[in-house]
């Protein structure tokens, strides 16, 4: 049977074409022809490209340059159909998708070499190629669209791709990022400009270990070289079970962070109101009166009587006060009473714990910082010593402050003068000093703990507040003064004293002087549910006392030697030990029951020798 080439290329159902070595299109079959809408017998010449979309398309040139010179069968190949229309042809176009293939032919004429192109048409395959072309857009329109920042890396952490919102938070351009380092490109270094290795990237984790990562505490480079705070995920992306590499999401915080430094700070300038408030309050509160015009300060013991003296005198006065006492007879009263009575009445009276700073915020603390100073200096902070500027500072428990920190406080006491943490500026100060201690300074600068030029600089007018023991007059109108404050403050129903129950409280010692005492009576306040006070309940050590008694004489006198008093304070911490099971400090610990504090009670037990064991 002979088959007639020319008749079945012509009226062949399927896209055939004839391409010569120029890879020039010369001639085309009826179907493609009615395709382009080109008439039946036109000559054409065109570039076989011209025939698909892909124009441009160096692999399908190189595979039909294979077909031609060394007859290589080309088979299911995707391409999509050009379509050449004329200006008058004004009909849709529509595109058709297919399967491309090629084999080499030869004219029995010229012996010249032809490739012979057939475009089988599928409809799944067009329908897939839209749906895909559907599904990109619509991926590109959301990268698009999104406001985070989006990056694909693969598992050298190289960029794969990368959204417009990347490019617009960090000013990188999607060239610049594409196939390159993302680590490398913008998370290269940390604030302080040391390198950040990859290895230690957080973001970098995902694709190693396959776990998701995430956090708000990282910072990429802007392109400008400034610092971009972000919050970030980072996903590890898998293919059958193998990481292939990750994408990371991220968003610019620089506006949270902002709000967050703002908030702090606000925070911060409230605390400070609520501590000068505070201040205020207990000044208020706590303030003592006496006839002497010092407020309210309670008692007529010629012993208190010296003391208000010593107030009365100084407190006009510029000069620097040491106060000295036992814990919990009201020192800090005595400031109040010095800094309400002096020429620096209307300014803050500002206080510091000595003891409870700790050593590495003691600069901070004192004179101040500045932002960035140290790590976690976030903000400018302002020190006890600015913030009593014009005013007092009451430096309480002064015997606390390390050794190797009293030369920085001399300074400032010698000098007027300091530098804030992280500032070269040197800031002059105006503060009137009151130092208060429990502590024997002059034995603590012997036993090389206290600096003797720190001491000297402090005392130039120490004041001895007498413990209540020394005070017997005063134990009962303070005791009553206590009572019917407390009463007001608990919304108790007004109580009294009885003269028996004024008779025990003169009988006790008061290790924790008039803070012991007021914790007592609020004690009993708390536990008296009618109208009769149960100080029995609330007195320390109570159900102990025949026990003391039994070895301690208790003579009703004001007085005791200074032998007999330290027998009778090393009993009763005996007995107040037994009561709470040797615990010292916490909630109904010795220390509390006694209400001094724990520093002070351990202090004590080494001063009278007290172990467990004895």
């Amino acid at each position: 049977m002979i088959i007639n080439f020319d008749l079945c290329f012509r009226h062949s159902p399927l896209f055939a074409a004839i391409i010569d070595e120029t890879y020039a299109c010369r001639d085309i079959n009826t179907v493609w022809r009615k395709y382009l809408g080109l008439p039946g017998t036109d000559a054409v010449s065109y570039p076989f490209e011209a025939l698909f979309n892909q124009q441009n398309d160096a692999a399908l040139v190189k595979e039909i340059t294979q077909v031609i010179q060394n007859g290589i069968v080309m088979s299911g190949r995707p391409v999509s159909l050009s379509r050449l229309q004329s200006e008058q042809d004004h009909t849709e176009s529509v595109t058709l998708r297919g399967i491309l293939s090629a084999w080499r032919i030869e004219q029995a004429d010229d012996k010249r070499q032809y490739a012979l192109l057939v475009f089988t048409e599928t409809a799944e395959y067009s329908r897939a190629i839209n749906e895909l072309n559907q599904l990109q857009k619509t991926h590109e329109l959301i990268l698009k669209a999104v406001g985070e920042g989006i990056y694909g890396v693969d598992t050298q952490g190289n960029t794969t791709f990368v959204n417009e919102a990347a490019t617009q938070i960090l000013g990188w351009r999607a060239e610049d990022v594409i196939g390159k380092s993302l680590h490398n490109i913008h998370h290269h270094s940390h604030l302080d400009g040391r390198p950040y290795p990859s290895n230690e990237c957080p973001i970098y984790r995902a694709f190693t270990d396959g776990e998701i990562h995430q956090g708000d505490d990282e910072f990429f480079w802007h392109t400008d070289g400034t610092p971009v705070p972000v919050e970030y995920i980072s996903t590890p992306i898998r293919e059958n079970g193998e990481l292939k590499g990750a994408v990371v999401v991220y968003r610019d915080i620089t506006e949270r962070k902002r709000n967050e430094q703002q908030r702090e700070a606000a925070y911060e300038q409230i605390k400070i109101l609520k501590d000068l408030l505070e201040h205020e309050r207990d000044y208020l509160r706590d303030e003592i009166n006496i006839t002497i015009n010092f407020g309210e300060i309670i008692g007529e013991s010629q012993a208190l009587k010296r003391t208000l003296a010593q107030i009365e005198a100084v407190a006009k006065m510029p000069t620097s006060v040491l106060i000295l006492g036992e814990s919990g007879v009201g020192k800090e009263m005595v400031a109040r009473a010095i800094h309400a009575n002096s020429a620096r009445a209307d300014k803050q009276l500002v206080k510091v714990n000595c003891a409870s700073i700790p050593k590495n915020l003691f600069e901070s603390e004192f004179f101040g910082h500045v932002r960035g100073s140290f790590t976690g200096a976030h903000r400018d902070r302002v020190g006890r010593f600015h913030l009593a500027a014009g005013g007092t500072l009451f430096l309480d428990e002064i015997g606390e402050i390390p050794l190797d920190l009293q030369g920085k406080l001399l300074r400032v006491l010698q000098e007027h003068e300091f530098e804030r943490v992280g500032d070269d500026k040197t800031i002059k100060i105006d503060v009137r000093i009151i130092a208060a201690t429990n502590r024997n300074l002059k034995d603590e600068v012997d036993a090389g703990r206290f600096r003797e030029d720190l001491f000297y600089r402090l005392s130039v007018f120490p004041i001895e507040v007498p413990p209540l023991r020394e005070r017997i007059k005063d134990i009962g109108p303070l005791a009553v003064h206590f009572l019917q404050s407390i009463c007001t403050e608990l919304g108790h129903e007004p109580l009294s004293l009885t003269q028996q129950q004024l008779d025990s409280l003169n009988k006790y010692h008061w290790p924790g002087n008039i803070r012991e005492l007021r914790n007592v009576i609020e004690r009993a306040v708390i536990l008296t549910k009618g109208k009769r006070l149960r100080l029995d309940l609330a007195m320390p050590g109570s159900h102990e006392a025949k026990q003391i008694s039994a070895y301690i004489p208790i003579e009703e006198t004001e007085f005791v030697t200074e032998i007999v008093f330290r027998e009778k304070e090393k009993a009763n911490m005996y007995a107040v030990l037994r009561h709470a099971n040797w615990r010292i400090s916490g909630t109904d610990g010795a220390a509390e029951l006694l209400g001094i504090k724990p520093s002070t009670f351990t202090y004590r037990m080494k001063l009278y020798g007290i172990k467990k064991s004895d």
